[in-house]
This record gives structure tokens, C-alpha cells and sequence, in this order.
């Protein structure tokens, strides 16, 4: 088929990029050799510099023309490094491009099922869910009596009672008189404990006297 329409392939930034630096490479060689023919030929002059003059000048003028190749190759390599740079650049633009237009893309069909009106809705609805679990949790925080109602004033006037009770009880013991010392009543085992002690102080006499 592409005989007969003559289409020429696609050529891809990635491909020219390595034909350039192939070109690359066989311009550097191609410097290399030619930098070794002109180091040769000025050994040449040099030698016969003052032996053959003819043979010195003709080794001196093929020197010459051997750099000016070089001087055209190094222009084209600068050429073609240039272009690489140029190329890379551009595909670094390009796949920045494509990958930003895939964002914008991805944005869109996000958005594109989104509306501003259900948004403000959705966010209505989840003000107004926070509020009422607020309420919930003030109304479960709240202490329960269990049917029990309790008087403030009526429990501190109690409270103010006891503290009054307590205060006159600590004043009657401060001015009660102390207690005059009673003498001390001895304790008088009972009459079964003292005879048996008479019996077991009995005994131990006569063992002793034994």
C-alpha cells in the first residue's frame, strides 16, 4: 500500500533523536581520523623541513585541508547537537501538553457530573445532620434524676443545718468541766479463779517441800 500511495512513515520524536545521535557518533569518528591524518602530516613537515622542502610544504598543505574538515564537521555537530536539544524539548513540551489535557479531561468528566445546586444542597443537608447531633449530645449529657426533683435552696439550707449541728456539738465539748480522776476499782477475778490459783500455789509448795 505504500507503494502504490506512497506514504511515508510516521517518524517519531524518539526515532530522530537516535538517528541524530548516530550521526553524532560517526562525525566524531570520522574527527578523530581526520585529527590523526593531520597529526601525521605535521610529523612529515617536520621531518623534512630542512631535508625536502617540497615534500615539507605538500605534508603542510594536506595538514591543512585536513582541518578544514574538521572545522566543517565540528559546525555540523554543532548543528546536529542543537537539533537534538531542540527536539528533545519540544517532546518534553509535548508530553507536558498531553498529560495536562488529560487532567483538564479527567477535571471535566468529574465536574461534569457535579452541580452547584446539589452541592449547596448536599452541604445544607450536612449542616443542618451536625446540628441535630449536637442537640443529641447535649440532651444525653444532661444529668438524669429519675423522676427525683431537686431544690437547690432546699439542699444548701440543709447543708447549712448539719454545719450548725457540728459547730454547736464542738462548743458544748469545749465547755463541758473535765472529769476529776475517780480512783481506780480493782479487778476482782471471780472466786472460782482465785481458788483455783490457791489450789495450783498449794500444789507447788508441797512439791517444793518434797
Amino acid at each position: 500500500m505504500n507503494l502504490f500511495f506512497n506514504r511515508k512513515p510516521k517518524v517519531t520524536p524518539k526515532d530522530s533523536i537516535v538517528e541524530l545521535r548516530n550521526t553524532l557518533q560517526m562525525l566524531e569518528k570520522r574527527e578523530t581520523f581526520l585529527q590523526t591524518k593531520i597529526d601525521n602530516e605535521l610529523k612529515i613537515a617536520k621531518a623534512n623541513a630542512t631535508k625536502n622542502r617540497r615534500a615539507a610544504l605538500m605534508a603542510l598543505k594536506r595538514k591543512k585541508q585536513f582541518e578544514g574538515q574538521i572545522e566543517k564537521i565540528s559546525g555540523s555537530r554543532l548543528t546536529i547537537e542543537t537539533q537534538v536539544m531542540a527536539i528533545e524539548n519540544a517532546n518534553v513540551n509535548l508530553e507536558t501538553m498531553k498529560a495536562m489535557r488529560a487532567g483538564a479531561e479527567a477535571m471535566k468528566g468529574i465536574h461534569g457530573a457535579m452541580d452547584i445546586a446539589k452541592v449547596d444542597q448536599t452541604m445544607e443537608e450536612i449542616r443542618d445532620q451536625m446540628e441535630l447531633a449536637n442537640e443529641i449530645s447535649d440532651v444525653i449529657s444532661q444529668p438524669v434524676g429519675f423522676g427525683v426533683e431537686m431544690d437547690d435552696d432546699e439542699l444548701a439550707a440543709e447543708l447549712d443545718e448539719l454545719e450548725q449541728e457540728e459547730l454547736d456539738k464542738k462548743l458544748m465539748e469545749t465547755e463541758r468541766p473535765p472529769q476529776m480522776g475517780l480512783p481506780s476499782v480493782p479487778n476482782h477475778e471471780p472466786a472460782e479463779e482465785e481458788d483455783e490459783e490457791e489450789a495450783e500455789l498449794r500444789e507447788l509448795r508441797e512439791s517444793m517441800a518434797m
